[in-house]
This record gives structure tokens, C-alpha cells and sequence, in this order.
């Protein structure tokens, strides 16, 4: 018997807006002239789902994890922060300056529902991992119809 499932455009829009973000990400963060004009910068994450949880994984290098700040609004994950310039010497000539200080902020849209009074950070050797579990979603339900 064949089952009927809901199409709902938010599925769509959300994968179309991860592209969107992707693409523009790599677009004018990695561009070379961008680095000296940018106030905020996006921090590198990756994402994926178990069965369960929805993993998202920043790189946030010399970060401490005071200064990182993490919040859940519906289904948009904001982590933003400030690193430090951790030493002002006078007289130093940069040769070489890639390493990015000042204030960053990335938001994503999360692939699932996720219950964020039980999300979970850890922080560990500058990488940091959300463990946000799902929202447990109702499975549809066949309905056998009898005949009389």
C-alpha cells in the first residue's frame, strides 16, 4: 500500500539557504583582499546528523571557551565570539599577518529540529563540538481502511 507523505517547502528553503551560505562564505571570507577589511569573520564548521543528535564541529583556534557564545532561536544556530590580539609590542614589522583577530559570528540553519535545553559544548583543542539532539518527530501512521 502506498503511503502519503507531506511535502513542506521549509525542507527545501533550509538546504537551499545552507548552500547560499556556503557559497558566499567561501566567496568573500577566503578572497585574499578581504582579510584586512573585515571586522567579523565566519568560523569553519562542519555538520552532520545521527539518528539522534545533530553534530556541529567550529574550529576556533587560540579561542577560550569564555569567549565564545553560543544560542539556539528556532531552527538557526548563532555562535559568535572575540579573539584577542594577545600581545601589542611596538616596533613589530609584520613579514606575514593571516592570523584573523576581532569578533566573529556565523549562523546556521540546522538541518533538523533540535531540543536545545539539552544541547551539549565541549570544547577541546580549539575545536568545538554542539551535540544538539533532535526533536523526536511523529512518524506517520498507516490507516488500513475496512470494507463492509
Amino acid at each position: 500500500m502506498d503511503e502519503i507523505t507531506r511535502w513542506g517547502p521549509r525542507s527545501e528553503i533550509r538546504r537551499m539557504r545552507n548552500m547560499l551560505d556556503r557559497m558566499m562564505d567561501r566567496t568573500f571570507f577566503d578572497a585574499p583582499f578581504f582579510g584586512d577589511f573585515a571586522e567579523e569573520w565566519g568560523v569553519p564548521i562542519d555538520v552532520y546528523q545521527t539518528d539522534d543528535d545533530v553534530i556541529v564541529m567550529a574550529t576556533t583556534p587560540g579561542m577560550k571557551p569564555e569567549d565564545i557564545h553560543i544560542s539556539i532561536t528556532g531552527d538557526t544556530l548563532n555562535i559568535r565570539g572575540e579573539t584577542q590580539e594577545e600581545r601589542e609590542e611596538e616596533g613589530l614589522r609584520y613579514h606575514i599577518r593571516e592570523r584573523r583577530m576581532g569578533s566573529f559570528s556565523r549562523s546556521i540553519l540546522l538541518p533538523a529540529s533540535v531540543n536545545a535545553d539539552e544541547a551539549k559544548a565541549e570544547f577541546e583543542n580549539g575545536i568545538l563540538t554542539l551535540t544538539l539532539p533532535k526533536v523526536e518527530v511523529v512518524k506517520p501512521k498507516t490507516i488500513t481502511i475496512k470494507a463492509k
